[in-house]
């Protein structure tokens, strides 16, 4: 792979909405403001779908089940969503992107790329976009924002996560690298709890600890993923920003500190997993006809089952239950299981005929 030099420099900005949801409720109810709050069902498989930065300061996160959010927060204020309101607020949201450039994509219903290398208002230095981008965002919708700048994609995300909330980063070409190499690997944008186990048995703990790793080592390790790696820890992204980009599938996994034996325990841990990829298709727009179930056992074997329903499923208690068909034949089993994933594919875009769901075109 060639060095940081040979690869254009672009100017990206990634804008990520502070607490989304719950800013939205205690921007509304003047009654939740300073209060530790959770978007979320308060049920016992509920799960918390944005926490106030009140709540966060008590544990609480987005995925995390209700009843643990509650045991960690006892005053949590359980709010329900109001995705009508969402969907309207981020789209005034797009309309304030679209000001600057048509070059975005969005990754969630709360946070999307900018391609701001050349845009509509021929501005030069990509940090006053995004201040100003943060301020009409504010003017326009009492929201706060992040935004993080950098010189491509993975840079720019991990720089929206510096000065959060209400606050910007940049990360410049000259210190990319260096950057990489002192960051911890489970912090990685696109490195997940199973990946960064992987990471640490192989003696990788840093972005210093990657980039002594050949390419070879990674693509023998991590397989299709092992340029990337080799890249970022060289401070290297040659992503571009696709604006309507369509993913080929949207998953979520989990490994547990203690191996899971009973049907009920696993079931309870794929909740939240079923609602983050749940909750990346309706903010996308997008429907998933093929639900695949990832378990691998304490030996480390792993087995895949998945089932394919001829439409889009059209709630996420149609998810459920297909998931639930697939997880109910893995018990009774002799060996314990150590990680549990769920993938959503044969993802095709939402249209105006299909049946309504919850989602914000962010």
């Amino acid at each position: 792979m060639k060095d940081l030099s040979s690869f254009p420099i672009r100017k990206i900005v990634h804008v990520d909405m502070d607490a989304f949801y719950a800013s939205v409720e205690q921007r509304d109810n003047p009654e939740l403001r300073c209060k530790p709050i959770a978007v979320g069902g308060s049920a016992a498989r509920g799960v918390v779908a944005a926490a106030s930065y009140e709540a966060r300061a008590f544990g609480v996160h987005s995925a995390m089940p209700s009843v643990t959010a509650k045991r960690k927060c006892p005053d949590l204020i359980f709010v329900p969503p109001r995705f009508d309101v969402y969907r309207a607020v981020s789209q005034q949201i797009r309309e304030i992107f679209a000001e600057y450039t048509p070059v975005m994509e969005p990754l969630s219903l709360d946070e999307a790329y900018l391609d701001v290398t050349e845009n509509l208002k021929g501005m030069e230095i990509a940090t006053e976009i995004a201040s100003e981008i943060r301020a009409k965002i504010k003017q326009v919708t009492g929201l706060n924002a992040s935004a993080g700048i950098s010189y491509n994609k993975f840079l720019a995300k991990m720089a929206s996560d510096l000065n959060k909330p209400n606050g910007q980063a940049v990360i410049t070409p000259k210190n990319g690298p260096v950057f990489v190499e002192a960051l911890p690997v489970k912090k990685f944008h696109g490195v997940g709890p199973a990946t960064a186990e992987k990471m640490h048995r192989l003696g990788i703990d840093t972005g210093a600890d990657l980039k002594e790793k050949t390419l070879e080592f990674l693509v023998e390790n991590f397989g299709k993923s092992g340029p990337y790696f080799y890249g970022i820890a060289r401070g290297i992204d040659e992503r571009e920003v696709k604006p309507n980009r369509v993913r080929k599938s949207v998953g979520a996994e989990d490994t547990f500190s203690q191996d899971l034996h009973a049907y009920e325990p696993a079931r309870e841990r794929l909740q939240p997993l079923m609602e983050k990829v749940w909750a990346y298709c309706e903010a996308n727009g997008i429907g998933a006809k093929t639900v695949t179930l990832k378990v691998k056992y304490a030996d480390f074997n792993q087995i895949t089952r998945s089932k394919t329903v001829p439409a889009p499923l059209p709630a996420i208690a149609d998810l459920e239950e297909v998931v639930d068909l697939l997880l109910s034949p893995i018990f009774p089993t002799l060996k314990g299981v150590r990680l549990l994933g769920v993938t959503l594919s044969s993802l095709e875009r939402q249209t105006a005929a299909t049946e309504p769901q919850l989602r914000l075109a962010f």
